[in-house]
């Protein structure tokens, strides 16, 4: 089967909830960031948490962005690792929901436990998270497909492997066949703190160059270590062909290979900015393997993660991602 995008990534169940932001400094929590925790730790903080659950569903970045790009009408596979456990269970059931193909149908899964990531949104629209990975932590090349990745458009690599050595060599590894199959590569910085802190591995990720990269504002500079946009994006220019630096409320800075464009951002009101990341790479996605030139992919993006963060959770209804793909095909 032909796929538009092959994903590698964590496979989390994501659990959101609503708290004032005293919780967060009661409990001992970094505000807005991604935080690795233990079992314990998490236990500890869901039954802290106890009724301020909103929902739950399948998640981790790519998984999201797959999710997204699957919902525009992408075919989508998604490479990832749950445990046999319930938490597994659920995770499979919500992704073949969601119209996307997985390696999770083709085995025997093994015993442990699932990951799990708390997501904590405040009053501000901000989300923390506290991530315990479960058995995602040992994602390796065994969970990858290459028949699937040879034919594919696009690899989509979730930058949150890198935290892991055994994860990291399965980025590699995908990264290796996707050059040896003509599959353009496409990679997610995910998290200021993986820039920070596994910024060599993420370095033996892009080897020589990809084709696409995802990042915010403070990722680009903390990666290319400049003091300000205008330099960080010069110095994107040596790892990779086109990429785009999403901006928050001020919308996104997209360089196609050739001339930088501005995407304009639609003013909503945030209610929970998890996701928007996600579902802007899934939109940009979807449209530029389906013939869009990367401007139109901006708008449709933009619009995609102005959407997604003016409700709870990563993902839009079935109906409001016709509504966006409808808005495109209007602009084309």
């Amino acid at each position: 089967m032909k796929y538009h995008i092959y994903g590698i990534g964590n496979a989390l169940v994501d659990i959101e909830y609503e708290v004032e932001v005293p919780f967060l400094s009661d409990h001992q929590v970094e505000k807005g960031m991604m935080t690795l925790v233990d079992e314990s730790r998490q236990v500890e903080l869901i039954a802290a948490l106890d009724k301020h659950m909103v929902k739950k569903q399948s998640g981790g970045s790519a998984a999201n962005t797959m999710i997204a790009a699957s919902q525009f009408g992408a075919n989508c596979f998604y490479s990832c690792k749950v445990a046999s456990d319930d938490w597994g269970d659920f995770y499979v059931d919500d992704l073949i929901a969601a119209g996307v193909n997985s390696n999770l149908t083709m085995i025997d899964r093994p015993s442990g436990h699932t990951g799990r990531c708390l997501v904590m949104v405040t009053p501000d629209a901000d989300r923390t998270m506290n991530t315990y990975l479960g058995i995602t932590a040992e994602f390796s090349q065994q969970e990858l497909v290459p028949e699937a990745l040879k034919q594919s458009d696009w690899l989509y690599i979730e930058g949150y492997l890198v935290a892991t050595n055994v994860s990291q060599q399965s980025m590699v590894a995908a990264r290796r066949l996707a050059d040896q199959h003509q599959v353009k590569t496409a990679l997610t910085f995910s998290d200021p703190n993986m820039v920070k802190f596994f910024k060599e591995g993420l370095d033996q990720v892009i080897g020589s160059g990809i084709d696409l990269l995802f990042c915010n504002e403070d990722e680009a500079m903390t990666y290319t270590q400049t003091q300000s946009i205008a330099d960080a994006r010069e110095a994107l220019k040596q790892i990779a062909k086109t990429f785009i630096i999403t901006q928050g409320s001020n919308g996104a800075m997209i360089f196609d290979g050739d001339t930088f464009v501005d995407i304009e951002p639609y003013s909503v009101e945030a209610v929970d900015t998890n996701g928007a990341g996600d579902m802007f790479a899934g939109a940009f996605l979807y449209a530029i393997s389906h013939g869009h030139s990367y401007a139109q992919a901006g708008k449709l993006a933009s619009l995609a993660s102005s959407k997604v963060v003016s409700q709870f959770g990563p993902r839009l209804q079935w109906y409001q991602a016709k509504e966006v793909k409808q808005y495109l095909l209007r602009d084309h």
